[in-house]
């Protein structure tokens, strides 16, 4: 387990009457600095020796413009960032340094409530730091804290510092990294949650091999099953995840799921709630295989499906067409008051001075067809432009509908 500090800039928001010196005079106000410096401390654990590998959180290192790993022997090295997923707060890290040892892993699955754990890390700066603890809990989610939840609670003692650090068994083995507290004055209350290594150690493969994750995608939306639903189905079970919706030609469809299924295990991992659901698939690379227990009509099923990509919802403009870099493209959703009824792609920002802006689109504008074909998603509009040079789209803005011309 190492020590890890960050630096970085953070922009100041000003006000834009001191951008004139005279404000500045009359005001008494010296010239405003239009960034500040963050400093964040965290730890980090060494998963590959002979490369260097450091798995640590993603807010340990988020915004850094300079990452410094210290080891056990007090030497300081220069990171370089590998990758990093704000949805699991994950993030891999690299040092070129000799002599290092990396912890073994474990088998986050077996981890049991009562099992005894040690939260390892840096808290408060102080250095290396060892608490003790149990299990509390496993599969938390619902927090509110990452996009995808699946934590281990512990009562070891976590605290601001901890994060990134390694939650290990009895025998050394790594099963979780420490990631945050639940606590409403900011210290431990004996209530910490590390991220399972074996989702960590997913994601980090992923972004070792694509640079990103690939999450894939079932096309199904699911609850919890409560008390009140299970016995309205009268069923016996009282864990699971109950099909609410299952969109047409998705994984889902073509693998027979249906309103009312309640998914009881997916390969073979019991699914506690919608959580485990979405985590269990999320994890999923595209192409992927899955088979699901189900029951449906007091009869359990056995449900096969192959993981789809996950739809696009928006898009960097470069990624369509280089005539549109510097807009941010979105996928107009149904409940979207001001834009539903609109069948289009919306520009949800864009970069002054860039090829788009130059050309004329503006935030907010709405693309409905592209060399006179209608376009009613992101993907529609990538198909679309991929053999153009050049884009005639039809614009939407406000009351009104034009056409630009890029070329």
């Amino acid at each position: 387990v190492v020590n890890i500090a960050s630096t970085g800039r953070i922009r100041v928001q000003q006000n834009p009457l001191f951008n004139d010196p005279f404000f500045r005079r009359f005001f008494n106000m010296p010239n405003q600095p239009r960034a500040r410096i963050t400093h964040s401390l965290g730890s980090g654990v060494i998963i590959d020796a002979e490369k260097g590998y450091i798995l640590t959180n993603n807010h340990v290192i988020s915004r850094a413009d300079k990452i410094t790993v210290t080891l056990q022997d007090g030497s300081s090295h220069g990171a370089k960032l590998l990758g990093t997923d704000p949805a699991t707060d994950v993030a891999i890290i690299q040092i070129d340094a000799d002599n290092l040892t990396a912890i073994p892993m474990a088998d986050s699955d077996k981890v049991r409530v009562g099992d005894f754990s040690l939260a390892i890390g840096n808290p408060f700066g102080l250095g290396q730091t060892v608490t003790s603890g149990i299990v509390s809990a496993v599969g938390r989610s619902g927090l509110g804290i990452e996009g995808f939840e699946d934590f281990i609670q512990t009562d070891a003692s976590i605290n601001p510092g901890n994060s990134g650090g390694a939650l290990v068994n009895l025998r050394g083995e790594l099963v979780g990294i420490n990631t945050a507290i639940l606590s409403q004055s900011g210290g431990n209350i004996g209530i910490g949650f590390a991220i399972p290594i074996n989702m960590a150690r997913n994601i980090m493969q992923q972004l070792l091999s694509h640079g990103e994750v690939r999450r894939g995608r079932l096309g199904a939306q699911a609850q919890d099953l409560s008390p009140q639903l299970a016995q309205a189905f009268a069923i016996k079970f009282r864990r699971g995840a109950v099909i609410t919706q299952v969109e047409n030609d998705s994984a889902a469809d073509r693998a027979g799921l249906r309103p009312g299924d309640i998914v009881l295990q997916i390969n073979g991992r019991q699914v506690r709630n919608a959580g485990t659901l979405r985590n269990s698939v999320g994890l999923l690379r595209v192409g992927e295989s899955v088979s699901m227990k189900v029951m449906r009509d007091n009869k359990i099923l056995t449900l096969k499906a192959k993981v789809d990509e996950p739809l696009q919802h928006q898009l960097e403009g470069r990624q369509v067409h280089a005539r549109l870099s510097g807009a941010l493209l979105s996928d107009i959703q149904k409940d979207n008051w001001l834009y539903g009824r609109i069948q289009g792609v919306l520009v949800a920002d864009i970069k002054m001075g860039s090829p788009a802006s130059r050309a004329g689109l503006r935030k907010g504008d709405v693309i409905t067809s592209l060399n006179r074909k209608p376009v009613h998603s992101i993907q529609e509009l990538k198909q679309s432009s991929l053999a153009s040079r050049t884009l005639l789209l039809n614009i939407v803005r406000g009351n009104s509908a034009l056409f630009l011309y890029l070329q």
